[in-house]
């Protein structure tokens, strides 16, 4: 009898367990086309150095804001990071910290997780937070899902301003749930109070906004509440979080549950990832939200502690009884964006919005002088715009990256108009920046 190793033993015990003799068993219903049967060509292995010059040579095809002016937004900004925020989050006690669940040796954790979540309460007016989701679209998918079981109702309403991104988010999240999912149409680039009252009833479980919107419009929030409350339903509100700088934030106009990309906060674009989901509450969802909380208490001498708390996670109970399955331990973005507000404080927070504000309404004016462009919507808005033109966008974008800029999202992108395009304006873009964006704007366009 040929020897079995125990790792050989294990793997036939396991294909014995569900039914099957051999690996392909496993395969049988997928088309014989689409099994690979040669090797993989892979080349020979080559040195240390030789790979690292490879990499550094594939490295440099990319274009980066490094080295171009960007004026993309859609969810991911370039926003300055305070050169202590890497600092801190690269010591290796934080980089490699796993799930906190031994309070006793991972006090410092604990801590950096519980700052978090209080700046988070502060930033929101929201009383508790979570730390944290692993983006803002899938903060949004839960936001939703917990509305309707704390509701027991299957309708959510969603802004039709809300970015489309997000959307497919949500849907992708419900698409297993008897959720049903209905939009409220936008006028001119923000919703109407009278469009939600269309659309509202006793179904709905929740109703998600975005302001400032996907498009970088203000949205109108006055009596958006308590409208949605007369309902008995829940109001989700997902922010941009440097806008609170300058504007009000939800808890003041009657949010229930605030979400939010945290990227903005200290981390970069990273070509898409990590990123950082904000999730903040009331007391009253409190014990309903996914992801973990850190509390205080003291220890047997009256020593303050910190702790997990409301562990509403499938590796803490049953996994029916789990609000979710976040389960990564996202400590490290958490830690970053609070590293990042702890640095910049109240008042460099409102400095950062208000360079955005003044900023991205300096180009808007100039964009809007050049022949062939006018910003869409005349509404209120933050530090990104619609502009409309008559020249091929993909054609301008393209030939803007030429001059040095990413001068924006081509809103076809997002099965929108073919028109149009989405600019965004950070802080770290000078005058002197934003001149030369019109001047090739200009050059460009006379070539097209």
């Amino acid at each position: 009898m040929p020897y079995i190793s125990n790792t050989d033993k294990d793997r036939k015990e396991m294909l014995e367990a569900i039914g099957v003799s051999n690996f392909n068993d496993l395969l049988k219903d997928i088309p014989e086309e689409f099994k690979k049967e040669c090797k993989i060509n892979l080349p020979d292995g080559i040195s240390e150095y030789e790979i690292t010059k490879e990499m550094r040579r594939l490295v440099g095809k990319n274009l980066n804001t490094a080295n171009i002016t960007s004026y993309l937004g859609g969810g991911s900004y370039d926003h300055y990071i305070p050169s202590i925020t890497g600092t801190i989050a690269g010591r290796p006690e934080f980089q490699t910290a796993y799930t906190p669940y031994q309070a006793e040796v991972s006090q410092g954790t604990l801590q950096s997780i519980y700052e978090y979540q209080t700046m988070i309460c502060n930033l929101t007016g929201m009383d508790v937070s979570n730390a944290s989701m692993y983006d803002g679209a899938s903060s949004m998918a839960e936001a939703a899902i917990l509305a309707c079981r704390q509701t027991k109702r299957t309708k959510i309403l969603i802004a039709s301003t809300v970015n489309p991104a997000n959307i497919e988010v949500v849907k992708t999240f419900t698409s297993s749930m008897d959720y049903k999912i209905e939009f409220v149409e936008e006028n001119e680039g923000t919703v109407l109070l009278k469009s939600y009252e269309n659309k509202i009833d006793d179904t709905t479980a929740c109703v998600i906004v975005q302001t400032p919107n996907f498009y970088g419009n203000l949205e109108d929030m006055e009596g958006l509440a308590d409208l949605v409350h007369s309902h008995k339903a829940i109001l989700i509100v997902s922010i941009d979080p440097i806008s609170i700088g300058l504007f009000k934030n939800p808890g003041k106009y009657g949010a229930d549950i605030v979400v939010a990309e945290g990227q903005s906060l200290g981390l970069p674009q990273g070509f898409g990832g990590p990123y950082l989901g904000i999730f903040a509450t009331t007391k009253q969802l409190m014990r309903k939200i996914p992801g973990r909380v850190v509390g205080v208490t003291e220890d047997t001498d009256g020593k303050r502690g910190f702790v997990l708390t409301m562990q509403t996670r499938e590796q803490h109970i049953r996994r029916d009884k789990a609000t979710s399955n976040i389960c990564s331990n996202q400590a490290l973005c958490a830690l970053t964006a609070g590293i990042y507000l702890s640095t910049m404080g109240e008042e460099g927070l409102k400095e950062v919005a208000e360079n955005c504000y003044w900023r991205s309404h300096y180009l808007a004016n100039e964009i809007a002088k050049v022949d062939g462009f006018e910003i869409k919507y005349k509404k209120p808005f933050f530090k990104e715009f619609v502009v409309k033109t008559k020249f091929p966008v993909k054609k301008l974008m393209a030939q803007m990256v030429e001059k040095g800029i990413f001068a924006g999202i081509p809103l076809e992108d997002f099965k929108m108009n073919n028109d149009e395009f989405l600019v965004a304006v950070t802080e770290k873009r000078s005058k002197e920046e934003i001149d030369d964006y019109v001047k090739y704007l200009k050059e460009v366009s006379n070539g097209l």
